[in-house]
């Protein structure tokens, strides 16, 4: 009997076809790959309940442990946020391979890196404070422009419109999703850098000391921000930059400022989340939950 041939009366088993990843389209890879996790986890149930409890306890006790660290110690909260939301997004970076984050990343982060070494420099330059304003300011206006172009996108998709242009519908909402990131994460660490500049001048001037009594004060028309003269009065709107007098008497010719709060959220989501996932898989782990 040849080798080849089946024996009579016998059937042959079918023989699956092995199925090529380089043809799979990229919604039937993401099929793929869903339906493998599925089988995978599946009678998993009991364990993925007990995976879920550990991460909202976790997530509750790293609320509660950030707002009093915020509370008793912010000077170090502040520090140490600071310094997770400038390195956490090159770790990911790296990893993915964004080359395009990371070069503006490391952009910013020259430039920001000059100005802080300016900020801190003693004696101050009288042109350093001028230069900080005029820096932040335009990180604030890129940033608030990038967030409103990023939600539009995202809205102009979910309502459909990007059909009318015929743009695919994920290249839309990741253009979207990707400038409004943009928008939030640099608005954040412009202001949060912009604080310490800030800060660090006032010292340095004489505005404000450890002791809580300044060496020095301010006339009427003298901006407390950068120490020059006031042009723009209080009720007159600029063309450039308005006047703006705060709660404790204190002149300042600074932006409309409109969305600062909702960029504190952000803080927690790229500085300490990951941190707080990282604790909860060290903990699953150890436990033995996949």
């Amino acid at each position: 009997m040849a080798l080849g041939a089946a024996a009579p009366g016998l059937e042959v088993p079918p023989q699956h076809e092995q199925i090529s990843h380089t043809k799979l389209s990229a919604d039937d890879e993401w099929n793929l790959q869903q339906e493998r996790m599925y089988r995978m986890h599946r009678g998993h149930e009991s364990m993925h309940v007990e995976m879920i409890l550990i991460f909202l306890c976790a997530l509750v006790i790293a609320q509660i442990v950030l707002v009093q660290w915020r509370q008793r110690h912010g000077r170090s909260y502040n520090l140490v946020t600071l310094l997770q939301m400038w390195v956490v997004p090159l770790y990911f970076t790296i990893k993915l391979y964004w080359w395009r984050f990371l070069s503006m990343w490391g952009m910013f982060s020259v430039i920001t890196s000059y100005i802080v070494f300016r900020a801190t420099r003693k004696p101050l330059s009288g042109r350093t404070p001028r230069l900080v304003y005029k820096w932040f300011l335009l990180i604030y206006k890129l940033s608030y422009a990038f967030g409103v172009v990023g939600y539009l996108a995202i809205m102009f998709t979910m309502c459909g419109f990007n059909l009318f242009f015929k743009i695919k519908a994920r290249d839309s909402m990741d253009f979207g999703i990707v400038s409004l990131f943009y928008g939030l994460y640099y608005g954040v660490m412009g202001r949060d850098f912009a604080e310490i500049c800030s800060d660090y001048m006032a010292s340095t001037i004489g505005f404000y000391s450890i002791s809580g009594m300044p060496t020095r004060s301010l006339s009427d028309n003298i901006c407390a921000v950068c120490g020059q003269k006031i042009i723009v009065e209080l009720n007159e709107e600029g063309l450039i930059e308005n006047t703006y007098q705060l709660s404790c008497n204190h002149v300042w010719e600074r932006t409309r400022f409109l969305y600062g709060q909702i960029l504190d959220w952000l803080r927690y989501l790229v500085a300490w989340q990951p941190v707080v996932i990282g604790i909860v898989q060290g903990i699953n782990y150890s436990l033995g939950l996949e």
